[in-house]
């Protein structure tokens, strides 16, 4: 049965500004984090503690989390990939997250390509990380990439993904995501993986992500929809490219998924005119339209209506 409610992550100001060419100010991505609560959006995934020299985009993180005006209901989340980011995101007691994002990929391929090590020596890498997260009360969520597909492997099994969701489980994370990164999933595949995690854990601690590269996003969260899974990551305007398909889409736009939803009569709890007038504004900053479909009929039909 399709739920009559779903919860969407927000991950356009982590997820999404990390793609993208262009360096956005702080003060720009603080604005979009307020725009988007605004909207309705209790799940946010804000910025990440990595090394800048291989992600400048969020060498701001610390300004940004402390530029916050938090709001009653919403989580922040921010990405932290091993025990030095996780203590930079903690050391100002003020502005912690309030949940933190691990990660691990499916393929052992991609993982050593990726991060210079397999598989099971990354997931160790974040049993210390989940330890001191919990003894702040701080939730962990996982991120599975590649689940669907791998750059560099190929085709992914079911199998391969439930191998991660166990360890992932092993270590104590809270939450498990399940991420096609390249977008080459199709409904029966994402059914397949997102099956193998519900197997691990309860449905309100599994959620999907999904890239748009083939067109598939909205397709496979609906065959999620139809296993009972009602949490879902998407990225405001579109935000963010396919770092493995040149030119091609990236995050599914928070605004193509809502209209799907709006259009179920699934409750959300999100104002999808002010999450227009989100990605209206992000969209200026980066000089450009959203990649979104919904979101750039919208603001089509606005503009004739001004006209």
């Amino acid at each position: 049965m399709i739920p009559l409610q779903v919860t969407l992550v927000e991950v356009g100001p982590r997820d999404g500004l990390q793609n993208e060419a262009q360096p956005v100010s702080a003060a720009h991505k603080i604005e979009l984090v307020h725009r988007l609560q605004a909207a309705g959006l209790r799940e946010i995934e804000v910025t990440s503690f990595v090394s800048p020299k291989w992600v400048p985009q969020m060498a701001d993180n610390t300004q940004v989390m402390a530029g916050l005006q938090r709001e009653a209901g919403v989580r922040y989340s921010v990405l932290t990939p091993n025990l030095k980011g996780f203590e930079a995101a903690v050391a100002d007691a003020a502005h912690r997250p309030d949940e933190i994002v691990v990660f691990a990929s499916a393929t052992e391929a991609f993982s050593q390509r990726n991060i210079n090590c397999g598989i099971e020596e990354s997931i160790e890498r974040f049993r210390p990380v989940v330890a001191a997260a919990h003894a702040l009360g701080i939730k962990v969520r996982s991120a599975i990439s590649c689940a669907l597909g791998c750059p560099y492997q190929g085709e992914v099994t079911p199998d391969e993904v439930e191998r991660v969701v166990k360890l992932m489980k092993a270590i104590g994370v809270d939450h498990c995501g399940v991420a096609d990164t390249i977008g080459v999933g199709t409904p029966k595949r994402a059914q397949a993986a997102l099956e193998r995690a519900l197997k691990h854990y309860p449905v309100d601690r599994v959620s999907g992500h999904f890239h748009d590269t083939y067109g598939q996003a909205l397709a496979n969260i609906y065959a999620c929809l139809e296993l009972g899974i009602h949490t879902f990551d998407a990225s405001v305007a579109g935000l963010g490219g396919c770092p493995y398909a040149k030119g091609a889409t990236g995050n599914v736009g928070t605004e193509d998924v809502l209209f799907m939803l709006n259009g179920l009569g699934i409750d959300t709890g999100i104002d999808l005119n002010r999450l227009i007038d989100a990605a209206a504004f992000i969209s200026g900053v980066l000089g450009r339209k959203p990649v979104s479909r919904t979101g750039n009929a919208l603001l089509a039909k606005r503009m004739q209506a001004v006209t």
